[in-house]
Parts: structure tokens; sequence; C-alpha cells
């Protein structure tokens, strides 16, 4: 797909970074999360104002399964259709993209999963009904640890990155924040990246069957405060025990303006 005259030329052109805040004042561009190269100075991010889309309101309507299909898997944005709307799955290697996609939609093999972090390596598109609805759920490759080579790495970072800068249709960023883990500092950066690009955030904790109950309250405490945001902000889910995914999926579909 060939870019329109006015595109080429802002992609060739660097998009500016507005100035960091103090905390995040050491950390190098996203694109070296993948090599985990970040020295960050404090593990909190309570100088960011960050805006959640999760829907405030009622009760979910909608919490039966997604009804996903895939469509194919892209290695090039330019190769991407003009679509109505988009979210996209993000979050470090191993932090559940895949196996979230299959509870979401209630089966077990619609996304590729792996005990070896790094088991997806493209940008897949999967399509919620009805067919041609043209509104899809991307699963991308993780940010972070991965049993590849540092070139691999690196072409990774290039893929999410222009992705992410460059996609029109991405409704939000679904970002995974593995519950039992709590962010990490490659998290925390990727918050800070996502909101420079004024990139809606819909923050979604992971294995939260994975948080003994006599912790719960205090992770989730901690988890909040670290991100900066609010506790409703937050949904806490499990793919294992189906914790938390009506909600999502109903979130999801809202996002999509399919509910």
């Amino acid at each position: 797909m060939r870019l329109a005259p006015a595109r080429a030329q802002a992609r060739a052109m660097p998009r500016p970074m507005p100035p960091l805040p103090p905390v995040m004042s050491t950390v190098r561009p996203w694109r070296s999360v993948m090599g985990g190269s970040y020295d960050v100075r404090s593990g909190h991010l309570q100088t960011l104002r960050v805006e959640s889309t999760r829907p405030r309101y009622g009760r979910p309507m909608a919490t039966g399964p997604l009804a996903l299909s895939f469509v194919r898997s892209y290695v090039d944005i330019d190769a991407l259709p003009f679509i109505n709307a988009e979210v996209a799955l993000v979050g470090r290697s191993n932090v559940g993209k895949s196996s979230l996609l299959n509870a979401l939609a209630q089966r077990k093999n619609l996304a590729k999963t792996s005990k070896t972090p790094g088991a997806t390596r493209l940008m897949n598109a999967f399509e919620l009904a009805p067919e041609n609805s043209r509104r899809w759920v991307m699963d991308l490759p993780g940010y972070g640890f991965a049993k590849v080579s540092k070139a691999e790495q690196r072409k990774w970072a290039t893929m999410l990155s222009e992705y992410i800068e460059e996609r029109e249709n991405l409704v939000s960023v679904i970002l995974l924040i593995d519950g039992a883990v709590g962010p990490t500092s490659l998290d925390l950066q990727t918050v800070e990246w996502l909101h420079s690009l004024d990139r809606p955030i819909t923050y979604v904790a992971t294995k939260a069957d994975k948080v003994k109950p006599s912790k719960s309250k205090k992770r989730r405490t901690e988890l909040t405060e670290k991100l900066g945001v609010a506790k409703a902000d937050v949904t806490w889910v499990s793919a294992e025990k189906g914790t938390g995914i009506p909600e999502l999926r109903q979130t999801i579909r809202t996002l999509l303006g399919a509910s």
C-alpha cells in the first residue's frame, strides 16, 4: 500500500517527544524496551496524568464470549487496511496476551499460546463478528524478555513503535500488567510513551488467580499507585479462572462500538 504524500512525509520525520516528567527523565526512547535497558529512578508515575478508557457506567449488558475470527498476521503497518476501529493487546512477553484472547473468545486455540516468552512474533488481527464488521482486536508481540536474538528484538520494537505511533484506527491500547508481579520498569516506560502519544489506555492486570487472597488488597493498591491511576481504572482478570473476563468483554465491545 502506497502512502499518501502527506503521510509519507510525516512518517519520514520523527515525531518530537514532549518533555518527560522528572520521574522518567533518565529513560531512553521506547524502542529500547525490547532490550530492557532502562534506568528508572522511581517505581511510580504519580506525576503523570494518565487517562483510562474503561467504561464507568452501568452493568455489563453483553458478557458472553467475543465472537472473534482470525483475519491474518501482519509484519508491516503499511499492509494493514483502513478499518472502523481496533484495540491492541500490549504487554510484556509472557504476560498472557494470547491466553487472555482465548478466554475472551472462549476458544482454546484461537490464539497460539506458549510457556516460552515471545511466542507471538507478528501482529495478529482478529475480527469481531459479524463478518466484515471491520472491528479488530490486535494481538501484538510482547516487549521485554524473549528467547530470540537482539536483532529480532529490535525488529519487534520497530514494528510495535510504528504500529502504535501511526495506526489511525487504534481507539485504545489494552495494556496488560502481570498482576502477580506488578508493573516493571518496562511497563512504566510503556505507560509514559503511550501517554506522550496521547494514546488512550485500558489497564488490565492479568493472572489474578496467582495472587494470594491474603495479599490481594495490598497488591491491588501497590499496582494502582505505581501506575498512577484509580483502582476502578484497572480490570483484574484470570484467563484460567474466568475472573474479570465478562467485564473486559463488555469494555472491548464498548470501545469498538459494538455494545
